[in-house]
């Protein structure tokens, strides 16, 4: 049994990597293609007669490790410099934007349409509101250098603002003002405890001689990251703030620091930890949409009624976007528009929610039925974006030369 349960999770791997390396050809995101291998692996295995112990419970913790994983591989590739304060700010905007506007106005639809308290309302309504990292940021390897950057930013944002503002809702009992300000002091510290516990988890990178070391950074800072969780802190930023700062050593390369760390080294070592970091984040996020998919009933995924309410969700995120988009962020649609994925951390805070808060109609069909719409329409933003880079290739010949004449012109300009 040992030998075969060894072999299952081998095939797994390899097929999650066959949809994470086809996606750049079918433009597919792996994501919908491991939960769709989950849908088909449970009734192959009900057809069979195959008893698989319950791993249901699993799903909260991989979700979270995942989560951590993916924010930290995104942050890892961030850079900050005086050019992209643009950039930083228009996606930090949007994210604020987005889910404000996104909760407020769904949540105003369930209060004084339906009758639902507010506040269930609007702990019923974050989940839907918030873009996720662990499918946007994998999703985005295809387009360009500067949209990837946002969507890595935005995702980013998105997640932590979510979180800070579901748990702000969830466990605060304080009266508004005071809890507001509690709140805004939690987040003050936590960064200034990031900037302190990520410097530190450098310099341990830089200097320790033990082979297992990048594994050791890791459980630092999952461990840290479930330390402020458990009480409540907003614990993300920590994780974003750590890949940040590995990310951008050249701006502490004073003589202070330099006297302390070799930065020659430190590179080559952020190289490695960046590759042990990305892999790992695949596998969690493989075998979390894996069984997510496994354990959802076929029978609310096709529920007409779910579809109806998923299909006005999805209607109301996409309409936001492009108003913001169009009058505030000011970027073109094509293909930012799309990316708007809603997956792991949905279903993480649906799983979080306790359930006396849940609402009747949520259930696993329609949240995945959100996440199949929301990742559909990220397919065709990547179909968009591969046929904007074809036009740009000038067209050629059997033998490799350019066919049009104005772009033979163009070029033997450049070189003259």
């Amino acid at each position: 049994m040992t030998y075969y349960i060894l072999l299952t999770f081998c095939i797994i791997v390899l097929i999650a990597y066959t949809f994470e390396v086809t996606v750049k050809f079918s433009k597919i995101p792996g994501v919908i293609l491991l939960m769709l291998l989950g849908l088909a692996l449970r009734y192959l295995a009900t057809y069979l007669y195959i008893n698989i112990p319950d791993l249901s419970i699993v799903l909260p913790v991989m979700g979270t490790l995942g989560l951590i994983l993916i924010v930290l591989e995104g942050s890892l590739d961030l850079t900050i410099s005086k050019d992209k304060k643009g950039l930083i700010s228009k996606s930090l905007i949007l994210s604020i934007l987005s889910i404000i506007t996104f909760v407020l106005l769904f949540s105003s639809i369930l209060h004084y349409i339906f009758h639902f308290s507010f506040r269930v309302a609007m702990l019923s309504s974050i989940p839907f509101g918030i873009i996720s990292s662990a499918v946007a940021i994998p999703s985005s390897t295809q387009l360009k250098a500067i949209d990837r950057e946002f969507i890595i930013y935005e995702s980013s944002f998105s997640d932590i603002i979510g979180i800070l503002l579901f748990d702000f809702l969830l466990f605060n009992e304080l009266p508004v003002g005071e809890s507001i300000f509690y709140f805004l002091f939690e987040v003050f510290i936590s960064i200034i405890v990031s900037i302190i516990i990520s410097a530190g988890l450098a310099y341990m990178l830089n200097k320790i001689g033990h082979h297992v070391k990048y594994v050791i950074i890791i459980t630092f800072v999952i461990m840290v990251f479930l330390l402020a969780k458990l009480i409540h802190w907003p614990s993300l930023i920590v994780v974003l703030i750590f890949g940040v700062i590995m990310n951008n050593t050249h701006l502490f390369q004073s003589r202070f620091f330099i006297k302390h760390i070799d930065f020659q080294e430190f590179n080559i070592n952020l190289k490695s930890f960046k590759q042990i970091t990305g892999e790992l984040a695949f596998l969690v996020r493989s075998f979390f949409f894996l069984i997510f998919g496994f354990y959802t009933p076929i029978e609310d995924l096709f529920n007409p009624q779910n579809l109806m309410i998923s299909l006005g969700i999805c209607f109301a995120i996409y309409f936001l976007r492009t108003l913001f988009f169009l009058f505030i962020v000011k970027k073109p649609l094509k293909p930012l528009l799309f990316f708007a994925p809603r997956g792991l951390i949905t279903i993480l805070l649906f799983l979080s929610l306790p359930a006396e808060l849940k609402l009747s109609f949520m259930t696993e069909g329609l949240i995945i039925q959100i996440i199949f719409i929301t990742i559909l329409m990220m397919t065709v933003g990547n179909f968009i974006s591969s046929k904007k880079e074809n036009k740009k290739q000038p067209e050629k010949n059997d033998k490799g030369l350019i066919n049009d004449m104005s772009e033979q012109k163009k070029l033997y300009k450049d070189i003259l």
